[in-house]
């Protein structure tokens, strides 16, 4: 009788631990980890393991600056950024940011679960904060050229030099329609007319690798490691404030809205854009950053939009007046209106103490939280994180290589627009010959590579100088171009006496505007700083001359056409000056076109094709051309 009894406990024993180590290994076995598992069964999966402190770490964003491997690990942040000049070191190597954005995957990574952090940085034309990066003319001056196939490759290239740090996440493009140039971000739109910003969108197929033609609408598209998220902002009227005062309130009727600001958006989600983030502006006196109707029924419901939504920059806190005064507030009528990561960028804990806080007392609904944790992990899943979740030094060359230059070039002469030529048709100045016995270059903008990068270069609010970053200016440019046998003369500011002694043939001044960055850019006047207006007086006065505008937006140059000989827009050209000097001695042809009216004075503004006062110095689309001088 004992026999039988101990081999029925032995049984019983064996059938225990068998059912204990199939539990365990089910356990063990993540599906979410297995790459051949639709994205939607590894979401489940993951969502299924997931604690609310981890869901919640998941939808925040933080400055590089305040984060560490530890922190990554411990509150299993969702995303880091790197703000305007924000770099691991003064002048850092691609491989310096790369050990940068690695070591802190790694912290997320050895968290519970190993959910993969995304990288976010602000490439808004190149890969501007980083050392050495091919700096291409800022989207005004791309619009200029009515090329969306020109801007697709730059999006190809920004990618690659991106990934080349070890970055996967761009913040950009910004597809504003600027409707007022006094805001201080215009040269962040391509144009005030919706159809050339739609037009432009193709730059992110550029950025995310070319969408398949069945790929479902609104899903987010990431192509491979060359590739990079992109983000359509800043959603939405953020270009249509009241006087172009940023961060103001948009006051416009649905029609406006929809026919205007929106097309754009539609253009981009149709593309497979994988985030959005949202203005800091009101839209009709409501904050879009609390704007349920606006982010979730239409954006989310209505446009089928199934990436994530990101905030601005301490957007949330502007919620309320002053910013950050009702932070709990700010928190829960953010995320209930449908924002998905918050770009807090710094106060991380007290955003997840609040958070937890409005889920658990049920201010903020659980199903809230599941839909953005959901459309950040197919974000992730989309661009491959959780296979590749490290970078490499595979493609660390292509930054600011020579190829990606010349695009850049290509893109400066397409940029520019001619305003005037010659004082009749019959007698062009256009384009200059290479060969003269002395020429003069004058203006505060003919020798400073920061002058013509702009703003969001190296620096948030962009810099002065030549050492800062690499590139060509267009005094450089201009030399490399005339034949050796031309002198030239570098004259910043000189005066009417010197320009008349001087026994020049004809000069160039490169005047404009000095580099700024969203609010301190808002200009109710838009004149051009002094010296400037004074170096055109002294030189046109005296000398044949042409004057280069390097500026974000139209400016005020009414006083000057008359004295001046030719006129040419050359927006903000980036680091690659020399397509200045291709197209001024002819080697190109002049083709650009205006994306923006050109006022005639402030007082007209805002101002726009159809309008019954539109009287413009130059109207939107105008550009004069000319042919390249070996044809002439």
């Amino acid at each position: 009788m004992e026999r039988p009894r101990i081999v029925g406990i032995l049984l019983m024993g064996i059938l225990v631990w068998c059912c204990m180590a199939t539990s365990a290994n089910a356990d063990t076995k993540m599906i979410y980890k297995d790459s051949n598992q639709p994205y939607n069964v590894r979401i489940k999966d993951l969502m299924g393991r997931m604690t609310l402190e981890e869901k919640i770490g998941q939808m925040i964003q933080i400055e590089r600056n305040v984060s560490s491997p530890e922190v990554m690990r411990k509150y299993f942040i969702g995303s880091l950024l790197s703000g305007g000049g924000s770099e691991p070191t003064p002048q850092a190597s691609p491989k310096d940011w790369i050990d940068m954005v690695n070591e802190f995957q790694k912290g997320s990574l050895s968290s519970r679960l190993g959910i993969p952090m995304i990288y976010g940085i602000d490439a808004v034309h190149g890969h501007n904060n980083v050392y050495k990066a091919t700096i291409f003319p800022h989207n005004i001056g791309l619009g200029a050229t009515r090329d969306p196939e020109l801007v697709n490759r730059i999006g190809v290239v920004t990618a690659l030099e991106v990934r080349a740090t070890g970055i996967h996440y761009v913040f950009a493009p910004c597809i504003a329609v600027c409707r007022d140039p006094r805001w201080g971000r215009c040269y962040e739109s391509y144009s005030e007319d919706p159809k050339i910003v739609q037009d432009m969108t193709e730059i992110i197929p550029g950025l995310q690798g070319q969408i398949p033609s069945s790929y479902p609408k609104g899903v987010p598209f990431v192509g491979g490691m060359e590739s990079v998220a992109a983000c359509a902002k800043h959603y939405i009227g953020d270009g249509g404030t009241t006087k172009g005062i940023n961060e103001n309130n948009t006051v416009i009727d649905n029609k406006g809205l929809l026919s205007i600001h929106m097309p754009g958006y539609v253009s981009s989600i149709r593309k497979g854009v994988a985030t959005v983030m949202i203005s800091y502006s009101s839209l009709n006196g409501v904050k879009m950053h609390a704007n349920y109707e606006m982010v979730t029924n239409f954006l989310k419901k209505n446009l089928r939009f199934k990436g994530f939504v990101i905030s601005d920059w301490e957007g949330i806190d502007r919620i309320t007046s002053p910013p950050h005064a009702n932070y709990t507030y700010s928190i829960e009528a953010s995320v209930n209106a449908g924002l998905d990561m918050i770009m807090l960028p710094y106060n991380y804990t007290e955003f997840i103490d609040g958070l937890t806080y409005l889920v658990k007392n049920n201010f903020v609904p659980m199903s809230r939280i599941d839909d953005a944790v959901k459309r950040i992990l197919l974000v992730k899943f989309t661009m491959g994180l959780f296979e590749n979740p490290l970078a490499d030094e595979k493609i660390v060359e292509q930054l600011g290589c020579e190829a990606h230059r010349e695009l850049a070039r290509e893109a400066v002469r397409k940029s520019l627009v001619l305003l005037k030529n010659g004082k009749s048709a019959d007698a062009p100045l256009l384009p200059l010959p290479k060969k003269a016995s002395n020429i003069l270059v004058a203006g505060s903008h003919a020798d400073n590579l920061g002058y013509q990068c702009g703003g969001w270069t190296i620096k948030w609010m962009g810099f002065s100088g030549n050492n800062l970053t690499t590139g060509t200016t267009i005094l450089t440019a201009i030399k490399n171009t005339v034949e050796p046998t031309t002198k030239v003369v570098y004259n910043e500011n000189p005066d009417a006496e010197f320009v008349k002694s001087g026994g020049f043939s004809y000069a160039i001044v490169v005047v404009g505007e000095h580099p700024y960055a969203e609010t301190k850019g808002d200009n109710l006047n838009l004149t051009i700083p002094e010296p400037g207006p004074s170096t055109i007086t002294n030189v046109c006065g005296t000398v044949k001359c042409v004057v280069v505008v390097v500026s974000g937006r139209p400016v005020v140059i009414q006083p000057y056409v008359a004295s001046i000989e030719a006129l040419v827009a050359a927006w903000l050209p980036g680091s690659e000056g020399q397509g200045v000097a291709d197209v001024l001695f002819g080697d190109f042809g002049f083709t650009g076109k205006l994306s923006f009216t050109w006022f005639k004075t402030v007082d007209q503004l805002p101002m726009h094709v159809g309008d019954p006062h539109y009287d413009p110095l130059f109207p939107l689309g105008f550009g004069l051309t000319t042919q390249p001088a070996k044809a002439q």
